[in-house]
C-alpha cells in the first residue's frame, strides 16, 4: 500500500492507503472522497475525477494521453498546470506520499 494525500478545496485532508495497480479515482470513490465523482467509472468519458497534482509529483507520472488531454479541456473547475484525471493515475509504490488537491467542483 502507498499513501496518497487528498486535499480538498476547503483545506481538509484525507490520507488513503492505495493498493498499487488501483487508480486514484477508484480509491477515492470507494473510500468516500465526495469531491471526486467518477461518474463514468474510470472510462475516460466524463472528467468528474479532476485533481490537481502537486508540483513535485508531476514529473513522476506518465504524461497524459491524447484522450485525457481532450477530457481535461472539458473540466468544470479551473484547469491548472497540474490538472489530471485521477482515473488515469495508477498507483505505484514509488508514488507513496503523492499529494493531490481536489477542485471546488466537478461539474
Amino acid at each position: 500500500m502507498a499513501e496518497v494525500r487528498f486535499i480538498a478545496d476547503d483545506g481538509s485532508e484525507t490520507v488513503l492507503d492505495v493498493q498499487p495497480g488501483n487508480t486514484l479515482m477508484m480509491a477515492a470513490v470507494f473510500d468516500g472522497i465526495t469531491a471526486i465523482e467518477g461518474v463514468c467509472g474510470g472510462c475516460l468519458s466524463c472528467a468528474t475525477c479532476h485533481v490537481y497534482v502537486d508540483e513535485p509529483w508531476r514529473d513522476r507520472l506518465p504524461a497524459p494521453s491524447r484522450d485525457e488531454l481532450r477530457m481535461l479541456a472539458e473540466v468544470a473547475a479551473e484547469r491548472r498546470p497540474g490538472s489530471r484525471l485521477s482515473c488515469q493515475i495508477e498507483m505505484r509504490e514509488d508514488l507513496a506520499g503523492l499529494v493531490v488537491r481536489t477542485p471546488d467542483r466537478q461539474y
